[in-house]
């Protein structure tokens, strides 16, 4: 891309480069590009240029994305031992990665503690008194920061307000105390809070007042003392054709007022920001089906592809690639799975679909193939990246004896085995 606009619509893709990729790769199929995902965190960091930005790897962990996120200087912020884990194979120095623990099991303590003890650089926060205990249960004295609540959340979905969810961090009122308490026990390095997800403009300033109230927490525990104080990610990308992109400068700029001054820095990380316009769906047509109310359009992609719609009411873009300037037709899009729940669109205006035609769904880069899972035992899809004027394969499309495997192989072996 010559130039970086600040969101990516479907229309904006090479529709002739989207049908050669699912002739040549099969449908369903994940279209990355990597490009795109550069852009987006470079606009967000020079938005923020005194803040060190990370990137929110849950959003989407494929090596392809985290590679081209090193690539240009980027962070990462994990949230579970798989990511740390991810991260480093894709070339990440640990003693840069932040682990965001929530309720983590044994195993994933386990495993950051090691690595620190081998990488002392790496940051450990934990959002419950009982992880910094069992945390110096097994023998860590490290750098850690503290997740707060600060008893705001804002986002898209209530599954997705996690400021205001008893199940993240540590509530505002109680933060001071622990924080004199794990400096006699750790290096306490920073404060941590992460208010939402899918932040838009309506939003910005209820979501900067919630970050107002953890920059005041900071300089109330003693912003002086601390390295950074993380405000987390949770900026969005509008996901609806009629929905204005936010303005990252002016957000910064309302940020900025409402922390004002810290003797510490400021770090986000932004996930869904970064990649969700990246990354697109294309879906074969396979059924159409006049019903009395409404036009079925069946394509081979389901909720096991994307679970997103069925999960959170998810809005997703949907575009007629074969045939974008076909007449408009009010039509329902659904998968092969046996749920009403497998629904990507209801009445919707698309260029009338008719079988074999392509669908483009936009924008499934944010938990989209990271929610991916084999429900009516389907394989999971090949994800490909647009790289330049070319693309490669950078998942292959599971196979049956994939979906199997585990069962074949561990099938009456003793738990010792199978583990």
């Amino acid at each position: 891309m010559s130039h970086s606009p600040p969101v990516r619509r479907l229309a904006d893709w090479d529709h002739e480069q989207l049908l050669a990729l699912a002739a040549e790769y099969e449908t369903p199929l994940y279209v990355l590009e990597t490009g795109r995902v550069q852009a987006n965190y470079r606009r967000f960091d020079a938005a923020f240029p005194d803040a060190e930005v990370m990137y929110a790897a849950k959003a989407h962990t494929g090596r392809a994305v985290l590679s081209a996120l090193l690539d240009v200087g980027a962070d990462i912020e994990c949230a579970a031992r798989g990511e740390l884990q991810r991260a480093i194979e894709a070339g990440a120095d640990p003693n840069t990665l932040q682990y965001t623990a929530v309720n983590p099991p044994a195993a994933d303590l386990d495993y950051a503690v090691e690595l620190a003890d081998e990488y002392p650089g790496l940051t450990i926060t934990g959002g419950a008194r009982d992880t910094f205990d069992r945390l110096q249960a097994r023998g860590y004295d490290g750098r850690v920061a503290i997740r707060i609540n600060p008893g705001i959340g804002t986002g898209h979905h209530e599954k997705v307000a996690t400021g205001k969810d008893a199940k993240f961090g540590i509530p505002a009122e109680r933060v001071p105390d622990l924080a004199a308490d794990l400096r006699e026990r750790f290096d306490l390095v920073g404060l941590h809070a992460h208010v939402g997800s899918g932040v838009l403009t309506g939003e910005v300033d209820e979501h900067a007042r919630a970050l107002g109230k953890v920059a005041d927490l900071a300089r109330e525990v003693g912003d002086g003392d601390l390295e950074f104080v993380d405000f987390g990610g949770g900026f969005g990308v509008p996901y609806r054709e009629d929905e204005p992109p936010l303005d990252i400068e002016v957000v910064a700029e309302t940020v900025r007022e409402a922390v004002g001054d810290l003797n510490a820095t400021m770090k986000f990380e932004p996930g869904r920001y970064v990649v969700a316009d990246a990354e697109l769906i294309l879906a074969r047509v396979n059924t159409v089906k006049e019903a009395p109310e409404t036009t079925v359009v069946g394509v081979d992609a389901s909720l096991s592809t994307l679970i997103r719609p069925a999960m959170f009411d998810s809005y997703h873009p949907i575009r007629n690639v074969s045939a974008p300037d076909r007449a408009d037709e009010a039509v329902s899009v659904g998968g092969p799975c046996c749920t009403s729940a497998d629904v990507f669109a209801t009445d919707r205006p698309i260029a009338r679909p008719e079988r074999e035609d392509i669908l483009a769904i936009g924008n499934a880069g944010a938990y989209g193939y990271e929610l991916a899972n084999n429900f009516h035992s389907q394989p999971r899809p090949a994800e490909v990246a647009i790289e330049g004027d070319g693309a490669r394969i950078v998942r292959r499309r599971e196979t049956m004896a994939d979906v199997t495997r585990v069962e074949d192989e561990t099938a009456g072996a003793p738990d010792a085995e199978r583990e």
